[in-house]
């Protein structure tokens, strides 16, 4: 009869798992720096274990954004192969978690991070679901947008959640609190990013974020409704930032105050302009901003 139990690991399979990990952290942290100054430079201000993770989110969620925004299709994917490409990371992403292992370096990273801090299907499935409706060419509705925002932001908001408060412990009402705020904080950067892509989302692959708004006769005052209920999110993210641990509390001040930043500049730039302009916050602004989170009022509280 075969012996299907699996081996202990020995001390030198030990070490080699933990070297293997460690370069598939390490690419993670190689696809945060290409793709991401913002986050990137917000990211800086975590504590190792948590840039490590946080970082190990965002490379697999780049990497499924790749599939279906463009990268693919460049590549020479037809829509079929692109939604089999998605599909086939999400089997693996299911894998490695329960397994601990994965050829793909992107995905082990995220696997060890999930397994270390929580993260399951239950967050998995409506990221991958989202970017599948990517390939999907029908419009949206206001509900289907409202799925989509949850699926494609809030649950990682929710995923980098998990990660900062893995050594914490919080009464039910401040998880409630933290939760509310990781998902207006995700929903919010979906929604300012949504604004400053219009053009290349409607020209290049043929998207409308916004129910019921005619990108080419965007009105200022439609544009600044929609810049209302972005700044609705950010307030309430912000009302969490002080329940953070003290290492992400810095970090997500900064991502905060980025896209707050670019908000405003939204919001004083014409309707009609961001057709062909893609609004940015200066790299000398940035720097300041994070700064102004590391060393501001409450940064340094435990």
């Amino acid at each position: 009869m075969t012996d299907t139990r699996r081996p202990t690991p020995t001390t030198g399979t030990a070490t080699q798992i933990a070297t293997y990990t460690r370069a598939a952290h390490a690419s993670s942290a190689q696809v945060i720096g290409v793709y991401s100054t913002s986050f990137g430079l917000a990211c800086r201000l975590l504590a190792a274990r948590e840039r490590r993770q946080v970082g190990s989110i965002y490379a697999l969620v780049r990497i499924a954004d790749e599939i279906v925004d463009g990268a693919a299709s460049q590549a020479g994917l037809p829509d079929a192969a692109q939604r089999a490409a998605l599909d086939g990371l999400e089997d693996e992403t299911l894998r490695a978690i329960e397994t601990g292992f994965s050829t793909n370096l992107i995905v082990h990273a995220f696997a060890d991070t999930a397994r270390a801090t929580g993260i399951d299907a239950r967050l998995t499935a409506p990221f991958f679901a989202s970017m599948r409706r990517d390939l999907d060419p029908a419009p949206f509705d206001a509900a289907g947008i409202a799925d989509y925002i949850y699926g494609s932001a809030e649950v990682v908001g929710l995923m980098c959640l998990r990660s900062f408060l893995h050594e914490s412990e919080r009464t039910e009402t401040e998880l409630a609190t933290l939760t509310a705020g990781a998902r207006s904080l995700g929903a919010a950067f979906q929604k300012v990013n949504f604004l400053r892509d219009i053009a290349a989302d409607r020209d290049d692959l043929g998207r409308n974020y916004f129910p019921g708004v005619n990108l080419l006769t965007m009105t200022d005052e439609e544009k600044d409704f929609l810049l209302d209920d972005m700044d609705a999110d950010l307030d309430a993210a912000a009302r969490a930032l002080p329940l953070l641990p003290r290492g992400s509390r810095r970090a997500v001040a900064a991502a905060h105050g980025l896209f707050a930043s670019l908000a405003v500049k939204l919001r004083g730039t014409p309707a009609r302009s961001l057709l062909n302009t893609r609004v940015r916050v200066p790299d000398p602004e940035k720097l300041m901003i994070a700064l102004g989170a590391a060393l501001g009022p409450g940064a340094w509280k435990k």
